[in-house]
């Protein structure tokens, strides 16, 4: 140590180090601890549920109440609708009894002309569907409600709905299930 000069000034800054040392570990302490107390609730898929009041979710299968029906649209919509709220909330699907509640019907599927060519003849059709959703949260009456959503998807009149019904209808159903997710538990 001789040979250095600046050993003794290493030596002093060391002791200081080992002072400061058990300082720095309580501070560490306290941010850790007020870390692990506190939390953020906001959430980036767009869920706002206080989990300390709200557990269950029931989410009923939809009936199809339309004149006008394609049979796998049913099973699709309600797949949808459990897997939208199984994958994006930490909510437990139940049977029965559940914190909130998610109901209703499918009322309309329907197509009509959306454009018309120059020749006078129809352009692009459009697709629609409609579902009647009644909503209960038994934990906050104030969110309660029953309305209506509704999606649409165009296709040209040359192909026809068969060649196109899958794709449009799995596209409706995503816009509809996202739909009722905001209105039910995201509140936009």
């Amino acid at each position: 140590m001789r040979g250095f000069p600046y050993a003794r000034n290493m030596k002093r800054a060391g002791m200081r180090h080992a002072a400061v040392r058990p300082l720095a570990r309580g501070l560490a302490a306290v941010c850790l601890l007020l870390l692990t107390a506190c939390g953020v609730s906001y959430k980036f898929n767009g869920a706002s549920i206080d989990y300390n009041k709200v557990h269950t979710i029931q989410i009923a299968d939809f009936p199809i109440r339309s004149t006008y029906v394609w049979g796998p649209m049913g099973p699709m919509f309600n797949n949808q609708l459990k897997d939208v709220f199984a994958n994006h909330t930490r909510l437990q699907q139940v049977k029965r009894n559940g914190d909130m509640k998610i109901e209703g019907e499918i009322t309309q599927y329907q197509q009509r002309n959306k454009s018309v060519s120059s020749e006078g003849y129809s352009a692009q059709t459009e697709l629609s569907i409609t579902v009647n959703v009644r909503f209960t949260n038994n934990t906050n009456h104030n969110e309660d409600f029953e309305r209506q959503f509704t999606a649409t998807a165009s296709y040209e009149t040359s192909r026809s709905l068969n060649s196109v019904q899958e794709e449009l209808v799995t596209q409706m159903v995503k816009d509809l299930t996202d739909q009722i997710f905001n209105a039910t538990v995201a509140n936009w």
